[in-house]
């Protein structure tokens, strides 16, 4: 029997396991895919995996197996421009900006020199980041020159793309964010992402809880979603002082499980919907 739905991983996680579950309670043949072990022929047809749920956490794995699919004739969400957009929080910055989404200031420097020159010209605190990566890793805020010269040097010796110095200003806001799941055009769930420290992601320790959803909050998150292209995007905002709402980064492979704990709705039975109706 062929499968309604494949979720392709790399790294099974509580939000596959939930996929899997609902599956199961909603009568959709699933079928699970580690991308570690899969070859794909590029010159035979593919065997029939109904839609691909891309849900592989290596960015480069990621892409590479969206790549391979789509260009085989798969279906595959999110597609492969929402991985390469939403995968670089430049990429995403522009088109967002273009879009007309409202995002913290930012500039992007190719040198050691060009970034500190940045920096001395626009003040500190100012937040560098790694254009590619994810659970806060690389995200440092420089709150001097001092500190920037240290962080900056470190990067010099890396892999290359972290000498793309990522530089954005240091949002003045509460001591939270929020984290709006979309599934479509729609905001399915969005929880606030509390955390005495400045960066707030779950992995480094951030509380949950909910985040009542505004028609504000909604527009601006469908017009983040489809700036990259996608169908099933978390999107992260800040309540700046400034500002108001903008939003700091779009999420392709977006975790939910602290989304679906507190806020007690179904995502997962969700997203295998959404993905057989797109693709009926």
């Amino acid at each position: 029997m062929s499968p309604d739905v494949t979720v392709l991983y790399d790294t099974i996680r509580w939000e596959e396991k939930a996929l899997l579950e609902a599956g199961k309670k909603n009568n959709i043949n699933i079928q699970m895919v580690d991308c570690k072990k899969l070859a794909l022929d590029l010159e035979k047809k593919p065997e029939d995996y109904g839609v691909v749920i891309q849900r592989c956490v290596s960015y480069y794995r990621n892409l590479h197996s969206t790549a391979a699919l789509e260009g085989l004739g798969v279906k595959v969400i999110n597609c492969l421009n929402t991985g390469v957009f939403a995968g670089n929080k430049l990429f995403t910055h522009m088109l967002l900006k273009k879009s007309g989404v409202p995002t913290p200031d930012a500039t992007v420097a190719f040198s050691k020199d060009a970034a500190l020159d940045a920096l001395d010209s626009q003040g500190f605190p100012r937040v560098i980041k790694p254009t590619v990566g994810s659970w806060g890793r690389l995200i440092s805020k420089l709150n001097d020159k001092e500190a920037a010269e240290g962080i900056i040097e470190s990067r010099e010796s890396m892999y290359p793309i972290y000498q793309i110095h990522y530089l954005e200003e240091f949002v003045k806001r509460p001591p939270r964010d929020i984290r709006a799941i979309m599934v479509g055009d729609k905001i399915v769930a969005a929880i606030y992402r509390n955390s005495e420290h400045w960066k707030t992601n779950m992995a480094l320790g951030g509380v949950a809880e909910p985040c009542e959803v505004t028609s504000e909050m909604e527009e601006m998150c469908i017009k983040a979603k489809n700036a990259v292209q996608g169908d099933i995007v978390g999107v992260d905002l800040m309540e700046s002082e400034d500002k108001g709402l903008v939003v700091h980064e779009v999420n392709n492979t977006t975790e939910y499980k602290n989304t679906v704990r507190v806020c007690e709705v179904d995502i997962p039975s969700l997203m295998l919907k959404y993905a057989i109706e797109k693709y009926k």
